[in-house]
């Protein structure tokens, strides 16, 4: 397998992953109330989500992902696509983003949790009766789409629990050429979203030789350190996607909190942590990137990760 992260991590202190996209479409007017989220784009609205794309590249991302989170053939069949039909809209939004960056940015299959296509929160419980088995092979429909596409990793984001890390694990092995990065959801700064304990869970995936990153998305930033502290020496580099500081209140559907004044001041935190891999999740925008951007080319590579 090749890393595609490697040149990258060589040459500079971190790379640099996109921000959120789903928020950032709904900060540009979209209507993402449909239980698609930002997939429902996939099929509405295609030249959003390319625009959104195109601004984190300019802002200086290494990593653009696709707006693939949410797409799976359980979600589509809810609005009429056959199984044929949805595993193509998942590969058109892999190989669009590749158009999108032409080059000049890797391209990272973004695949959400099973909890995501129930669109109940579950991903930030990870409680769905699936086992292991079920929950790999809902996710390989997934994968063979998305690959499709020709990204040059698979991003497997938002991971609440064991279970389906271990699910995600079979898939490593069903694909070893393929690089994946994986990234959890977690309650507090132990533990992930459905009770393990983090760094248990991430030293067991990154010990997979083409695991090519391990770490965090979704959650406070405040949270992040601790976190990947206590993951330290693992044999894949450490990853934050963090959010803007804003947390989502479900009984009143709405943002609350105040975002962080300098994203690019929580950057340097985290790279002095060791970090080796950063980007944004929800709520962040390509302001906040270009600030992540200014921040990491300041500063000398920093060696080996982990």
């Amino acid at each position: 397998m090749k890393n595609p992260l490697l040149p990258l991590l060589d040459a500079r202190a971190a790379v640099l992953l996109d921000g959120a996209m789903a928020t950032e479409l709904e900060r540009r007017g979209a209507d993402l109330s449909s239980h698609l989220w930002s997939a429902r784009q996939l099929l509405d609205a295609p030249e959003a989500i390319a625009a959104v794309q195109r601004d984190y590249l300019e802002a200086g991302a290494d990593v653009v992902c696709s707006a693939t989170y949410q797409a799976s053939r359980q979600g589509f069949a809810r609005v009429g696509l056959s199984e044929a039909e949805a595993d193509a809209r998942l590969t058109r939004g892999v190989a669009s983003t590749r158009e999108v960056v032409k080059g000049r940015a890797l391209v990272a299959a973004s695949l959400g949790p099973y909890g995501a296509v129930l669109a109940d929160g579950s991903e930030y419980t990870g409680d769905y009766p699936l086992s292991e088995e079920a929950l790999a092979d809902f996710h390989r429909l997934r994968v063979k789409a998305a690959l499709e596409g020709q990204p040059d990793l698979v991003l497997f984001e938002t991971i609440p629990s064991e279970v389906e890390a271990r699910a995600i694990l079979r898939l490593c092995a069903a694909f070893t050429a393929v690089p994946f990065v994986v990234t959890f959801s977690t309650r507090d700064e132990v533990h992930l979203a459905h009770g393990e304990r983090f760094a248990d869970v991430a030293r067991r995936v990154a010990d997979a030789e083409n695991v090519v990153a391990v770490g965090v998305n979704c959650l406070p930033p405040e949270r992040v350190v601790p976190l990947l502290v206590s993951a330290r020496g693992l044999r894949a580099p450490l990853v934050a996607s963090p959010n803007s500081g804003e947390t989502w209140e479900a009984s009143t559907r709405r943002w609350v909190g105040s975002p962080v004044g300098d994203f690019g001041a929580l950057v340097s935190r985290y790279l002095d942590a060791g970090v080796r891999v950063v980007g944004g999740c929800c709520r962040t925008t390509p302001g906040d990137l270009a600030a992540a951007r200014r921040i990491i080319d300041a500063v000398k590579v920093r060696g080996a990760p982990g």
